[in-house]
């Protein structure tokens, strides 16, 4: 009895299957490295050493870049929750780092991202800016705090305004909730450390 020759089903199985796996491979690898830069970036953003958290974010760029062209003829890991994980990471130092530094905020687009990891990214950098919020508060810099509390105000506000299913959205209403009551604690401590100056101030007048 006659068999099935298999072997150029095979082949070309083999073929599309080991490209995949070489650009899903290289596309976790890439994250992990993403998500570690990002996070050191962050780091280094909120010790006052800009250079190197610059330094941090423009290497994971380069990984997400080369991440992008491997997986460009594989969309199905393209999308898969490993990749946007990393964009999500990524925005997120980038946008921390024009908030600290007082720059225009990066578009998605000019980031090189799609747009639900970008603002899920952008939820996210409210809670560095609460963290910086309470250095400020921290150091007596009214001020800057009121700056801050008022940037995370304009943020939350269009998060809130994306009203969108949460699959087109990567669970940004998750993310919008979070942001926002990290704000409302930031508001609370600012109004806090502004009632407790002000007595202060009121006291040694009386002095």
């Amino acid at each position: 009895m006659a068999g099935v020759d298999l072997s150029r089903v095979e082949a070309e199985a083999r073929a599309c299957f080991d490209a995949k796996f070489k650009a899903r491979e290289l596309g976790i690898t890439n994250s992990r490295r993403i998500i570690r830069c990002a996070a050191n970036a962050i780091r280094s953003l909120h010790r006052g050493e800009l250079e190197a958290a610059d330094l941090l974010i423009v290497e994971a760029a380069a990984l997400l870049a080369e991440s992008e062209a491997a997986l460009v003829d594989h969309p199905d890991i393209r999308h898969a929750g490993f990749v946007n994980d990393a964009a999500k990471e990524y925005a997120e130092a980038s946008i921390t780092a024009a908030l600290i530094k007082g720059d225009e905020l990066p578009t998605p687009a000019e980031l090189g991202v799609d747009v639900a990891p970008y603002l899920n990214g952008l939820g996210e950098a409210i809670g560095e800016l609460r963290r910086r919020l309470l250095d400020l508060l921290r150091a007596g810099e009214i001020d800057p705090a009121e700056q801050a509390l008022a940037k995370m105000s304009d943020m939350i506000d269009l998060l809130a305004a994306l009203d969108y299913p949460d699959g087109m959205t990567g669970g940004l209403r998750r993310t919008t909730d979070v942001a926002r009551a990290l704000i409302e604690r930031s508001r609370a401590d600012l109004t806090t450390t502004v009632v407790q100056e002000r007595l202060i101030a009121e006291l040694r007048s009386d002095h």
